[in-house]
């Protein structure tokens, strides 16, 4: 009989909806004191949602690190003992240990970068793993793109479907310099993924072209000449948002959400709280301004857990704007563009065809799903 085995990370993406950036360190009693709430569990059910009828062995930790989210599913499981409430990068080392003892046949992990690093750290080329993505930052290529998806490449696992591996990058993020707007990525090391080109998400790719800054430039102007006066525009992160707003003279946020209304900056690294806020207290209409994560496609769901899905409800499909250049597109290599908003109903209605901003009065017409 085959042996899963489940590691979850209960604080992982709890930094995201308040602007945090991340869980890490000190970073976890300040996104309580904000509001934050666990919500990895909720993507490990997600994942799981068929797992009771699977004819597999479970091996977890106890508790919230994955004896919880088990049980809520009604699957039987043998636990690893001794894992308290307040769990650190600690605890995930030694849960890793614990499944390479017990020899599973592939290891299953929810969080984000952090969690992937702490789990390669001993783990390594070992056994075949893979990541629910949970976590704020999700640059690795060793995560299904969404929970859902994960779960398939699990019961393809089982079925017997899905063996091949290949080595997925864990890359280390430095989460202090990160949320100082800055992202100094390295390569931390491999591990082993089911190979599903379908399923699986590829390594966040850098752009230093200068081409595609030229481009990146007349986007970045035609959608802030387009404007109206009276609409509040919700700029999401990254460096291609970033240039809307330099374009406009505004010193927004790289790795935040910031508020443009008639041409000023009203709201800067907002939290998903105060983006609701904003919203209630407009009168008028609302944007969002976003950019495809490049080499992935993420337009929500990593890195701006604050645009939730009320947010994205509130301002409705129609008033999305993607910008992006001709260039970052091309890195997905005719790939969809992806949504993982955490609600599969959004997700859905999200799918279908939007328009992509990449010149001067130049879109192209891109799938989402």
């Amino acid at each position: 009989m085959i042996k899963l085995g489940l590691i979850v990370n209960p604080i992982a993406g709890m930094g995201g909806s308040v602007a945090l950036k991340g869980t890490d360190g000190k970073a976890l009693e300040k996104a309580i004191s904000l509001g934050a709430v666990p919500k990895c569990h909720h993507r490990v059910a997600s994942a799981l949602s068929e797992g009771s009828g699977w004819n597999v062995r479970w091996v977890t930790c106890s508790g919230k690190m994955g004896e919880a989210v088990l049980g809520s599913l009604g699957i039987d499981c043998t636990v690893i003992p001794s894992f308290g409430d307040k769990t650190t990068g600690q605890d995930t080392i030694r849960a890793a240990r614990a499944m390479v003892e017990e020899k599973v046949d592939l290891l299953i992990f929810a969080g984000g970068d952090g969690t992937a690093r702490d789990v390669a750290s001993v783990v390594g080329e070992e056994l075949p793993v893979l990541g629910v993505p949970g976590g704020v930052k999700i640059h690795s290529a060793v995560f299904a793109k969404t929970p859902k998806l994960a779960g398939g490449l699990i019961r393809d696992y089982v079925s017997g479907n899905l063996r091949e591996t290949h080595l997925g990058e864990v890359m280390d993020i430095d989460e202090d310099l990160f949320r100082m707007g800055q992202v100094r990525a390295r390569l931390f090391g491999y591990m082993r993924v089911p190979i599903s080109g379908r399923s699986m998400q590829v390594k966040k790719a850098g752009r230093h072209i200068e081409n595609s800054q030229v481009r990146l430039e007349e986007a970045a102007a035609f959608v802030a000449d387009s404007m109206k006066r009276g609409v509040l525009y919700l700029l999401g992160s990254g460096s291609t948002v970033r240039a809307l707003s330099n374009r406009m003279g505004l010193e927004g946020t790289l790795l935040g959400v910031d508020a443009v209304l008639d041409g000023r900056l009203i709201g800067k690294d907002l939290t998903e709280r105060e983006i609701g806020s904003l919203l209630y207290g407009h009168e008028g209409e609302a944007k969002i301004i976003v950019s495809p994560i490049g080499g992935q496609g993420f337009i929500f769901g990593r890195g701006n857990q604050q645009f939730s899905p009320s947010v994205i409800r509130s301002v409705g499909k129609s008033n999305i704007i993607v910008l992006a250049t001709p260039d970052k597109m091309d890195e997905l290599f005719g790939r969809t563009l992806l949504v993982d908003t955490g609600d599969e109903t959004l997700d859905r209605e999200l799918n279908g065809y939007i328009s992509v901003n990449v010149g001067w009065n130049r879109k192209i017409i891109w799938p989402v799903g």
